[in-house]
């Protein structure tokens, strides 16, 4: 496992590694993307399949919102989280509905925003885990798993070639107290296979 010994609290890589117009490209790229019609629900779709219908969501890292409001859209309670207030605020206009927060996932702790009910599932979309401050990873999934009931999922995808091994993941998700119950190449199920560029993998918090 590769040495990542920053602590909870500093920059995230998505501030840290991209430039100051980046998160405004962000935003104008995922609405130019769901103006031309682009299917933007692949990641909504699986976990809508893996939580009864109106569950209570953590969309963790959320961006702009658009996993959370489909979800939302699918009759389910999304509180959204990113550490990027431009993001958080694109949510806030392009989707309201969900409740959208500016947090670090890595000291995450909605009970002081007013969220203390546990989640039945949470997700983390769009390479969040790639984008944490290194060393803090292993917070992150703890902090998240906390925010969700026993037995609750946690689903997560990032491509495999940004720089975040999935053997360190793999550690990392272990040293968080979560098991990992399936591993899929693509949102939409396609199987695993050691030489996919992406991987998504299903955890789930204990009883």
């Amino acid at each position: 496992m590769s040495e990542r010994s920053t602590a909870p609290g500093s920059p995230t890589r998505w501030a840290t590694d991209t430039g100051p117009e980046h998160s405004q490209w962000y935003v104008d790229r995922f609405r130019q993307l769901a103006a031309e019609g682009a299917d933007l629900a692949g990641e909504a779709r699986l976990v809508d399949a893996l939580v009864p219908p109106r569950s209570r969501i953590l969309d963790a890292g959320c961006g702009t919102g658009r996993v959370g409001a489909e979800l939302a859209a699918r009759g389910h309670t999304v509180v959204g989280v990113d550490a990027d207030p431009v993001l958080v605020e694109a949510a806030r206009a392009d989707h309201p509905g969900p409740r959208w927060l500016v947090a670090d996932l890595a000291t995450l702790d909605l009970a002081t925003a007013g969220e203390p009910e546990p989640f039945d599932a949470a997700v983390l979309a769009g390479n969040v885990m790639t984008f944490v401050a290194a060393g803090t990873e292993v917070a992150v999934l703890r902090q998240v798993a906390a925010h969700v009931r026993p037995d609750g999922v946690i689903a997560i995808g990032f491509g495999t070639d940004r720089g975040y091994p999935l053997a360190d993941f793999d550690a990392h998700v272990a040293a968080a107290g979560l098991r990992r119950d399936h591993r899929f190449a693509t949102w939409d199920l396609r199987p695993w296979h050691d030489d996919a560029d992406f991987a998504v993998s299903v955890l789930r918090r204990p009883a």
